[in-house]
């Protein structure tokens, strides 16, 4: 995988991330969801090398090989505000911050890219949300086909139980493909989620969503904070995204001045299953 990329552990401080890099152009960086790593843009990203990018991919604070502090009562230690200071961080030992970057994150990582641009306006010049919505529009709208189809939000949240069950088997909680997510891809995933520190990091992820980071995001909401720069929108067609809450462009528009997007013949993990397409899509709002 990464054939040409470099990598590295950049110290951010509170935190060590684990990055990998390549190519020449304008700067885009690729934030992954859950449970996966920047493995999981193992095609993607060296297509947009190719197609001449600058692209960075980052382990979420906690996740793969990236780690942080220990986690806090009150989950601060792994909000996406702490998160996107770190990749602030990188793109800043890169030297890739001086006229901006392109932002796109998957799933959890779509909640990092919204507070990374929102703390950091000057910093993204474009941004793709990929099958996502900001945490606070999933937790007001809370029904009970929500609650059923998305409970491991909730879960998650509970003290030490999930810890306790997940890691007593994690192959047999996390179920991947190595077909369908490619054999190293898988096998650098596969090592992550059976590190005790890990799941607890990517816990913790969740227990910031259902307390801290709604909070941020209202407070931006009252105070009328919005994401001026483009803005991509994606979603999968054969997830439960727009089954759930219909267009997602209209919920996106509420937080975003400038919006476009469609829908991607594909399962949750875009990044894996559907390569050529997100990258074209990427692609070409990006050199618009």
């Amino acid at each position: 995988m990464f054939e040409d990329f470099e990598t590295e552990v950049v110290q951010t401080g509170q935190a060590s991330i684990f990055v990998r890099y390549g190519g020449e152009g304008p700067p885009v960086l690729l934030l992954h969801g859950h449970p996966r790593t920047s493995a999981t843009w193992y095609e993607v990203a060296p297509a947009m090398v190719r197609r001449g990018y600058r692209v960075v991919c980052a382990d979420l604070r906690g996740y793969g090989r990236s780690r942080g502090p220990a986690p806090t009562a009150d989950h601060t230690a792994h909000c996406k505000r702490a998160v996107a200071d770190d990749l602030v961080a990188v793109m800043r030992h890169l030297g890739l911050d001086h006229e901006g970057f392109a932002l796109a994150g998957h799933d959890r990582g779509g909640a990092v890219a919204l507070r990374l641009v929102l703390d950091y306006p000057e910093l993204v010049r474009r941004v793709a949300f990929l099958d996502c919505l900001p945490i606070s529009e999933h937790l007001n709208r809370i029904s009970a086909r929500f609650a059923t189809a998305w409970w491991h939000w909730f879960f998650f949240a509970q003290p030490d139980i999930p810890e306790r069950v997940i890691t007593a088997d994690p192959d047999r909680w996390y179920q991947g493909d190595p077909a369908q997510m490619g054999v190293e891809n898988h096998r650098e995933w596969r090592e992550a989620v059976r590190d005790p520190d890990v799941v607890r990091a990517m816990l913790e992820d969740y227990r910031a969503g259902l307390t801290v980071d709604r909070r941020d995001e209202e407070a931006d909401r009252a105070a009328g904070n919005r994401v001026r720069c483009p803005a991509l929108v994606l979603w999968s067609l054969r997830d439960d995204l727009e089954d759930l809450y219909g267009d997602p462009l209209r919920i996106w528009r509420d937080w975003a001045d400038d919006v476009r997007g469609h829908g991607i013949d594909s399962g949750h993990h875009m990044a894996e299953q559907a390569s050529d397409e997100l990258t074209a899509a990427l692609d070409s709002f990006m050199r618009e």
